[in-house]
């Protein structure tokens, strides 16, 4: 299993801020391309690259305490609940273990707490996913000899009882629901064989059915009495923060074994976990984390200038820095860009046509324009101080169907952008731009207050844009805002919004087809409100229950040539990360990089005291 640092851990979605409105110095490409290509060599000099590669760790050994750091506190030890709070739920997930894993760099799934078995029947159209859970699988307690085996009611418990169960709202009970070949829709079931085996028997043969598969356990015995006496309350009472966190079963890695509200957060090491190294130690080797609750970012890079804490991931305008100062004290690493993106949106909702931008933001040449305008080299450098790349592709290479020759043709090009939106019936008068009805093409770009990358961002949009006689006016509104905005009231014009990564191509079923919730630019449509959009629905769904690798690739190549085509979403940036950490740890172990983040599971201290 890879793990990230705690706070590093997303929520529903990421936006990105404003800027301020002054000016950003203009350079040329070739200035551009020079400054850039020099100070990523010199990072890269100065850092070291290991991305991982799959193999072996090598045996460590147990003792030392992990410090480190978290920005707000946890609002539950409840795994339910901890559904609806990234950090309530990374907190719980150290305790908790999956099925199985993903490894993106070898393409390939493992075993994690069960063993498990794929079998299909062509002739019925029906597959099933056999599990069968470690025998050193175990439930047990901070401070305790008590062992529980896991088994099988773990997981057939919460998939039926909670997840399944439309009283919890449980974000898992959509994904129990599949489409049929005649519209409907049919159940995934999960069935207990016997203590340690059970299935999941899809109605119809699907291209990935880990991903629907893969879930965490729940201490059953604890969970299942509650709600029998008590109903959904009765699940919702457990493990609240103001409980002793001792009291929370582990069959993960820690155990939770301190909480002292906006101070700090302890976790100690499971010494029955089931991973175990060569010389039978389970990992981790640490034998606490102790985790200071800071607040704000600004306070987690001091704590880690003044070596208080073990390890940092910087914000751009922090390499520079960070870098030039690891002296002896810390290793930074460095890794390609990361695979996800933010990305510019604009509003197509029906509900906005009385408005002028409406006709013209449903107009593919008007999209295609604005990424043409969007001068990705320029934000290279002077957002990012040359640590990114443009993300012209759809997929990210973690993806199975990720091909280098299918990328966006709407580069930064004033002059091409300028040709479209003359294609597509716009005047251009006295240096400013107007549709056939004579408005002035001016609209917002909205983001999330909060933020300084974006900042820089939103103004070079504006700047290009004046350029060529477009006025974009910037409009910061708070992150509650925005997401009721982007969910319910539809009120909005342009959008910088980061939604995550399709490591698989089914991934984001919510936002991709023409029906989901967030689709960003027209969501919940009853029917697709284009053909490309209609498209788009058949071939998802074709590539869902495709599962020749070859026959797959056909329907997901269209399937991103058509997206890349329309520009329903513009993606930007791609940024190189940074990772440091403390010398005192031995480095064998750790894996730096853009698909896994910092793999940090296995690292131990040089010397134990």
């Amino acid at each position: 299993m890879k793990s990230k640092k705690i706070f590093t851990l997303l929520g529903f979605v990421s936006i990105l801020s404003i800027f301020s409105c002054s000016k950003l110095p203009e350079m040329t490409l070739e200035e551009i391309e020079l400054h850039a290509q020099n100070l990523n060599e010199q990072l890269v000099q100065n850092t070291v690259s290991k991305p991982w590669t799959g193999g072996t760790y090598k045996a460590g050994k147990i003792g030392g305490i992990w410090y480190d750091t978290i920005l707000s506190d946890p609002k539950t030890f409840n795994q339910l609940i901890a559904e609806r709070d990234g950090t309530s739920a990374g907190i719980v997930s150290m305790t908790l273990d999956l099925l199985a894993d993903y490894d993106m760099t070898l393409r390939e799934w493992t075993p994690l707490l069960t063993f498990f078995e794929i079998e299909t029947d062509e002739e019925a159209n029906t597959l099933t996913v056999h599990f069968t859970i470690r025998d050193e699988a175990v439930w047990t307690w901070a401070d305790s000899d008590k062992k529980v085996p896991v088994t099988s009611d773990d997981f057939v418990f919460w998939y039926n009882e909670i997840d399944g169960d439309p009283a919890f709202a449980s974000s898992g009970y959509g994904s129990q629901w599949i489409l049929m070949e005649d519209g409907s829709e049919a159940h995934i079931d999960c069935v207990k064989i016997d203590d340690k085996r059970f299935d999941f028997i899809f109605p119809r043969i699907v291209a990935e059915p880990l991903l629907s598969t893969n879930m965490k356990p729940c201490p059953s015995f604890i969970f299942a009495p509650a709600k029998e006496k008590d109903g959904p309350e009765g699940i919702k009472a457990l493990f609240s923060v103001d409980k002793d966190p001792k009291t929370l079963p582990s069959c993960g890695m820690w155990y939770i074994t301190e909480y002292v509200p906006a101070q700090r957060l302890v976790f100690t090491r499971n010494p029955y976990y089931w991973s175990k190294d060569e010389n039978g130690n389970s990992i981790p080797y640490p034998e606490q984390k102790i985790f200071q609750i800071v607040g704000d970012t600004n306070t987690d890079y001091l704590l880690f200038k003044q070596g208080q804490t073990e390890c940092y991931s910087p914000s751009p305008e922090q390499v520079d820095d960070l870098v030039a100062n690891q002296k002896e004290d810390y290793t930074v690493f460095n890794a390609e860009g990361s695979m996800g993106s933010s990305m510019w949106s604009f509003n197509q909702n029906p509900v906005n046509k009385d408005k002028p931008f409406y006709s013209w933001f449903t107009k593919k040449e008007f999209r295609q324009a604005m990424s043409c305008l969007l001068n990705r080299d320029r934000i290279a450098i002077q957002t990012y101080r040359g640590l990114a790349e443009a993300k012209y592709s759809f997929f990210p290479e973690a993806n199975p169907y990720y091909d280098p020759n299918i990328t966006l043709k709407y580069k930064y090009d004033s002059a091409k952008a300028e040709e479209l939106l003359a294609s597509a019936g716009f005047v251009k008068k006295d240096g400013t731009w107007y549709d056939a009805d004579g408005n002035k093409i001016e609209f917002d770009l909205t983001i999330s207050s909060g933020g300084t990358v974006a900042n820089d961002m939103a103004q070079i949009v504006v700047d290009e844009c004046r350029k060529v006689g477009i006025t974009v006016n910037v409009r910061q509104i708070d992150f509650q805002k925005l997401v009721e905005m982007l969910t319910a009231t539809y009120d909005w014009q342009s959008v910088f919004i980061g939604l995550g990564s399709n490591l698989f191509p089914t991934q984001g079923s919510n936002v991709w087809p023409s029906d989901g919730n967030l689709h960003l630019w027209y969501p919940m449509q009853e029917t697709p409100e284009t053909d490309w959009e209609a498209r788009i629905d058949y071939l998802y769904n074709e590539g869902s229950y495709t599962i020749d690798h070859d026959e797959a690739k056909k329907i997901w190549d269209e399937y991103q040539q058509i997206i890349l085509e329309q520009c329903p979403v513009i993606y930007l940036m791609r940024s190189k990360t940074f990772f440091a950490i403390r010398n005192k740890w031995d480095l064998s172990n750790v894996y730096y990089d853009n698909k896994n983040g910092a793999l940090l599971e296995h690292i131990y201290l040089k010397q134990v005291q």
